[in-house]
């Protein structure tokens, strides 16, 4: 953990106080990013402001930037993915509160008032991950497993070969 980030913080003092926090965080800290990296080695550089905007809205702005190792799921290489993240969180006490927030907000829930700095940091930049992570430029080479795909379709029959004669019969 890094020494300047606390591990949890009161979020109504923070907009308050309109403090901020800046670092870095190892990624083999953050357990469920880590489970969709092919290596937890890196860091992530953050900076978090709590404030207020113009309409009164308490928010947190969370800015961080990381070089992903990620799997290429056509080529199967690891490849690393720079990742930048620039989000407004509007700090809500209630899940119907979040009808309230402005656009250009995504909703961070603190029932009890606490917000967990590094898991938000995490949040984000799990939210900013490639739903299929592929490396630049694979898209124009050919698929691993494309060949033992192509030829085993083209040796297997027609599994529905057999009810076509059937109906054939009937008629």
């Amino acid at each position: 953990m890094n020494a300047g980030l606390p591990e949890t913080v009161d979020a109504l003092r923070m907009v308050q106080a309109r403090r901020s926090f800046q670092g870095s965080l190892p990624l083999a800290s953050m357990p469920r990013l880590r489970g969709s990296l092919a290596a937890a080695d890196g860091a992530v550089d953050f900076d978090l402001e709590f404030g207020k905007d113009d309409l009164g809205v308490a928010h947190l702005r969370v800015r961080a930037d990381a070089v992903l190792p990620l799997t290429c799921q056509r080529t199967l290489e690891v490849f690393r993915l720079p990742v930048h993240v620039d989000s407004r969180l509007g700090l809500i006490a209630q899940e119907a509160d979040e009808a309230a927030l402005p656009g250009g907000y995504e909703p961070l829930l603190t029932t009890d008032g606490a917000v967990h700095l590094a898991e938000v940091v995490e949040d984000e930049l799990i939210l900013a991950l490639p739903v299929v992570p592929v490396r630049p430029g694979a898209e124009s080479e050919t698929p691993v497993f494309a060949g033992a795909v192509q030829d085993d379709a083209k040796e297997s029959e027609n599994p529905f070969g057999v009810l076509q004669s059937l109906k054939h019969k009937k008629t």
